[in-house]
């Protein structure tokens, strides 16, 4: 017996075929004990059109159904049921890859997809055992070695080490979805780990609650931390607070913040805001001496003006006056038309909360700032870590899909602007999407700039090297353009029906079934699936060795064994008033 591949005995046979559709194929059981053995998220085999094949499938349902006949006869002497002719078993399975023992040069392989359709009569065996253990390490062992990523084991078989193809799982997008508790952070932290052991890793975490930072500290740290800056922060002296100065956002994201498209003179103000920033842009190119970029700048150019110039500018407009037909001063055009404006616009500078964006300090407004920062976003320097976590946490929840949304479209921007053989492939690791890229339907204004950024790298980042991993507990309140993008699922638990419906949609139809035991996962436990894996299949995460702060309390516990502190609630009210978090 070769033992290094499949090799059924009679006592593996479950029993044959009798119906086959474009998917699934219903099996009755013929060895009636074989069904207390077998269960739903098993394995099966099939024999194929030659003595090498077999066509592999996930059972999705086992039936037992009794005549009634049955039922009326007396039991046996012991008491129990008599089982026989009058009973049928069976299960039914959809179909999910072809198995091999020879093919062509190779041996031992195994492809997603059915190349043929199992025949009525074929015999069907219960992949266990020995027989489950080669196949499921077969699975890791056609990963080449420099692109697996080991997320932990498999359920099927815990000696069974799952491996997902690194360059497949984050090429075409990706989105680990799960409810609260279930361990989504702990998953990205293990994937983070793993990419840190890579020679130039370059990863960006959009960090909302700031969970990640165990990762940047300790001895060994894994990652380089950032944060937008706070309004403790505006003097600019901390390095690692991140400006994200007002000239960055374009045409569109800033009248998001201050427009009011309700008002009648929406349009007035909109047009005049963009005539002066495109003034003052061209003085400041013109200050740098920047003839080539003057040739050929829009409004939308990332290029530094004086946000109080443009005050400066709207407010001669709504005080300014004119020559009328009688030869006396009237008011001017746009007299009293951006009072509104103005005011909201001031409200937002003032703000400190934003000041990150409206106050930074004065070297953020240098032409060569954005070059320097976006250096350290890209890792460009040897002295750098190649997965940097930027803290959003104390952003403004009004202004947090702009921030995002620009952040984004920056650094998508520069990978399509560079010259092509010096991209360096990014992934922007989107943590509590479902805050910042809603359902198109339900966005604001300020959402669906966001939204444009995001979708197009969905829809475009990989010809650019520029991809996206997606982290919700709410997948049905994320955008579906960036969701159905996604080629990946790393799925934990979810409990509500309409987060499980999103996922099921995004499967095919013959794959829906295995979404069933999204509500019973455990904590750790996740299906894999896309393109990353042969087998669509639930695993056992790892831990990671450094787990993120996921703030998750043990109230019990704590109102057990805890005394509360006095003092906390007074610096509280302080950090709140200062609004600087300890």
């Amino acid at each position: 017996m070769d033992v290094n591949k499949l090799n059924f005995e009679a006592k593996d046979q479950l029993g044959r075929v009798v119906t086959v559709d474009t998917s699934r194929v219903l099996i009755s059981v013929e060895e009636h004990e074989q069904m207390t053995s077998i269960a739903v998220g098993n394995l099966i085999a099939i024999n194929g059109r030659t003595a090498n094949e077999f066509l592999i499938g996930i059972i999705e349902r086992v039936t037992r159904s009794i005549s009634e006949k049955l039922l009326l006869e007396d039991e046996s002497d012991d008491g129990s049921i008599p089982l026989g002719e009058s009973q049928d078993d069976f299960i039914r399975a959809v179909l999910i890859g072809t198995y091999r023992t020879v093919d062509g040069s190779l041996s031992n392989t195994f492809k997603r997809g059915a190349d043929c359709f199992p025949q009525i009569d074929k015999t069907c065996f219960h992949l266990s055992g020995s027989n489950l253990q080669l196949f499921m390490n077969l699975l890791s062992v056609n990963v080449a070695e420099n692109e697996r990523l080991t997320l932990g084991h498999f359920m099927a078989d815990e000696t069974a080490i799952a491996v997902a193809n690194g360059d497949k799982f984050f090429q075409r997008h990706a989105a680990i979805l799960g409810s609260t508790g279930s361990g989504k952070s702990w998953s990205v932290a293990l994937i983070l780990e793993r990419a840190s052991a890579l020679k130039s890793a370059n990863l960006i975490v959009f960090d909302m609650h700031g969970e990640y930072s165990t990762l940047c500290e300790g001895e060994n740290p894994i990652a380089q931390q950032y944060h937008i800056a706070g309004p403790g922060d505006l003097e600019g002296s901390n390095p690692n607070s991140l400006f994200i100065p007002y000239w960055l956002l374009n045409r569109e994201e800033m009248l998001a913040l201050i427009l009011d498209r309700s008002d009648d003179n929406a349009p007035n103000q909109a047009a005049r805001f963009t005539e002066h920033v495109r003034t003052l842009k061209e003085q400041t190119l013109q200050g740098e001496e920047k003839t080539e970029v003057l040739e050929t700048f829009t409004v939308d150019s990332p290029i530094p003006y004086d946000i109080n110039s443009l005050l400066d500018e709207l407010n001669k407009d709504d005080t300014g006056t004119k020559t009328g037909a009688s030869g006396k001063e009237v008011k001017g055009d746009w007299n009293g038309r951006l009072t509104r404006f103005i005011g909201r616009l001031k409200a937002k500078i003032d703000d400190r909360r934003c000041g990150f964006m409206f106050q930074p300090p004065e070297k953020c407004n240098a032409y060569g700032w954005l070059e320097e920062m976006l250096m350290k976003l890209f890792s460009v320097s040897e002295s750098q870590r190649g997965i940097k976590i930027i803290d959003f946490s104390e952003v403004p929840s009004d202004v947090l899909p702009i921030i995002t949304g620009v952040l984004a479209r920056l650094l998508y921007n520069i990978q399509f602007w560079m010259d092509k053989d010096a991209r360096h492939p990014l992934t922007i690791i989107c943590d509590e999407a479902h805050l910042y890229l809603p359902v198109r339907d339900a966005a604001e204004a300020a959402e669906k700039r966001a939204l444009e950024a995001f979708e197009r790298i969905a829809k475009e980042g990989r010809k650019y090297g520029v991809s996206l991993l997606v982290v919700s507990q709410r997948p049905s309140d994320v955008s579906r353009t960036i969701l159905s993008q996604c080629n990946n699922f790393l799925v934990l638990r979810l409990t509500n029906d309409q987060d499980q419906s999103v996922v099921k949609r995004l499967l095919p139809e013959s794959m829906v079934g295995i979404t069933d035991i999204l509500p019973l996962l455990d904590l750790g436990e996740a299906l894999l699936l896309g393109d990353s894996i042969l087998l669509p299949t639930r695993i056992k995460l790892d831990k990671p060795t450094i787990a993120p702060e996921s703030a998750t309390r043990q109230f019990w516990s704590d109102w057990a064994n805890q005394e509360p502190k006095p003092d906390a609630v007074s610096k509280a009210v302080e950090a709140l008033r200062r609004q600087v978090r300890a």
